[in-house]
């Protein structure tokens, strides 16, 4: 799996239709304040094993000030949020030409499947998820606080 954490003051997404491009409306817009933006890309590799491992991980980054001002607590620790987003491009592979491959990233029904299976891994931490629509055309909206970005691949972190 491979992760984009963003710490955000705040974060939104929109799901546009695939026909209009206007907003669906079949789609309530999820919004959160302080925590995490994830754009979450899976590989057909990945399983429980990555889901437990980075969702463990992430509930447990102290990437947030102290009263000192040094980034010592955990999103759990001042009741921050996550906005997950499913994002396939995270394996896209450009070393030949100009148009990105996609053939590193799962299959549809897998990644969707991975996807849910760590949204539901950080809840069970404790943490209140709010997600996109896995497969659609998305409008996110953002606050980089920091700007802090972290970049996670389990294949690197894990060693596998």
């Amino acid at each position: 799996m491979r992760i984009v954490l963003q710490r955000v003051s705040r974060a939104s997404v929109d799901v546009l239709g695939e026909q209009t491009g206007r907003l669906d409306e079949t789609f309530t817009p999820q919004h959160i304040t302080q925590g995490y933006l994830l754009l979450v890309g899976v590989s057909d590799d990945d399983g429980q094993e990555q889901i437990d491992w980075l969702a463990h991980k992430i509930a447990r980054l102290r990437l947030f000030e102290d009263e000192q001002g040094k980034t010592n607590l955990s999103i759990g620790q001042i009741g921050g949020q996550v906005l997950s987003i499913s994002q396939f491009t995270l394996y896209a592979d450009v070393r030949k030409g100009n148009r990105p491959s996609f053939i590193a990233a799962g299959k549809p029904d897998h990644a969707k499947m991975v996807w849910e299976g760590f949204n539901k891994a950080l809840e069970t931490d404790g943490l209140t998820v709010k997600r996109g629509r896995f497969g659609a055309h998305m409008r996110l909206d953002l606050v980089n606080d920091g700007p802090m970005t972290i970049c996670m691949d389990t294949e690197q972190l894990m060693g596998h």
